[in-house]
């Protein structure tokens, strides 16, 4: 199960690297700043560009170097922490799902140490609402929050599996 949770953390961070670097260093939108892209009746999707400087929504901000060097190392420390599970993981969904939250957290984390905040830019709203501002890896840590969950509340246990009437 470690391999195919491996396999799917570094497609993550690979996506997820690549994608940060066309919108900061090819399209420039950190000089651009917003980018329509589709606007169908109430709903709507556009490139926005905004530094992250905390956690997930932007919780524990902080524009100091030290701060960020700690969240960086947080978020190191629960990668480390999710593939000691990962090795462990009973089924496939379980090690997709940490290898798209791993893969995040270390696309995050690059960030983080390479520009003192993480680079979000996917705006989607509808109704005048705007949803935060994410990025590749966010969209992973989300979905593999997910999955996880979805895992622990519909997998039969395994005394269903085998019991007799």
């Amino acid at each position: 199960m470690m391999r195919i949770g491996l396999a799917l953390a570094l497609a993550v961070l690979v996506i997820d690297q690549a994608t940060k670097h066309y919108m900061l260093f090819v399209l420039e939108l950190p000089m651009v700043g917003h980018i329509p892209l589709v606007a169908a009746g109430p709903f709507g999707f556009d490139l926005t560009m905004v530094w992250n400087r905390g956690v997930t929504f932007g919780m524990l901000a902080g524009d100091n170097p030290w701060s960020q060097a700690v969240l960086g190392l947080l978020a190191l420390g629960i990668a480390g922490f999710l593939l000691r599970w990962m090795a462990r993981a009973e089924n496939r969904l379980t090690a997709l799902a940490l290898g798209a939250v791993v893969g995040g957290a270390v696309g995050n984390v690059i960030d983080r140490f390479r520009f003192g905040a993480v680079a979000d830019f996917f705006d989607a709203h509808a109704w005048g609402w705007h949803w935060y501002v994410f990025n590749p890896a966010d969209a992973a840590i989300v979905l593999g929050v997910v999955a996880l969950i979805a895992d622990a509340l519909f997998r039969p246990s395994p005394k269903a599996k085998g019991s007799t009437p």
